[in-house]
């Protein structure tokens, strides 16, 4: 294991970060829902800004070597959370299709098979394709925000964004399927 980089004090920080990301969740869904229609500046300036620490976080835990078993699993509930709020409200103002839905479902269902394969030693590391679908989501949703309904090119965004969450999922079964029987 490498040697901590930095501080104790900093080293706090990208957890730091995931928690703020965590806690703006509940003012992200206050200001969205403040609209009539899911046109909010102020909610995809948040979002976005969100969305940027989930890159920070990330990259300063790794270069600094402070990854934690806390931000190991913190930080994809708070993209995860972050991402399906943003689902929801979009859908329910009529921004998104119903089949959009998928995304939180899927995300219910990862967080109800992390108990079962982790209890047999299974490796949850996000693959490229997620970490991808995870930035698509992120660039789209607040686009949705701000551009005017029926406005497409933030959908085909979206839509990519959703075709590799698939391709992710695909690849976290089949991961899961090799390291669980093999236990």
């Amino acid at each position: 294991m490498a040697t901590r980089a930095v501080p104790a004090l900093l080293a706090q920080l990208p957890n730091a970060l995931t928690i703020a990301r965590l806690a703006v969740i509940p003012v992200f869904v206050g200001l969205l829902l403040a609209t009539d229609d899911g046109h909010s500046w102020p909610a995809a300036i948040l979002f976005g800004a969100a969305a940027i620490t989930d890159q920070i976080d990330g990259w300063l835990a790794r270069s600094w070597h402070v990854e934690s078993a806390f931000g190991k699993i913190a930080d994809p509930l708070a993209d995860r959370l972050l991402i399906d709020a943003a689902v929801i409200l979009l859908w329910h103002f009529g921004r998104l299709p119903w089949i959009a839905l998928a995304i939180p479902a899927r995300d219910v269902a990862l967080v109800a098979g992390y108990k079962v394969v982790m209890g047999r030693g299974y490796d949850f590391s996000v693959n490229l394709p997620g970490k991808a679908a995870t930035w698509l989501l992120y660039a789209s949703l607040p686009f949705m925000m701000v551009t005017k309904p029926g406005t497409d090119w933030p959908l085909w965004i979206f839509w990519t964004g959703v075709g590799l969450a698939v391709v992710a999922l695909g690849g976290y079964l089949l991961k899961a399927r090799r390291e669980v029987s093999v236990t």
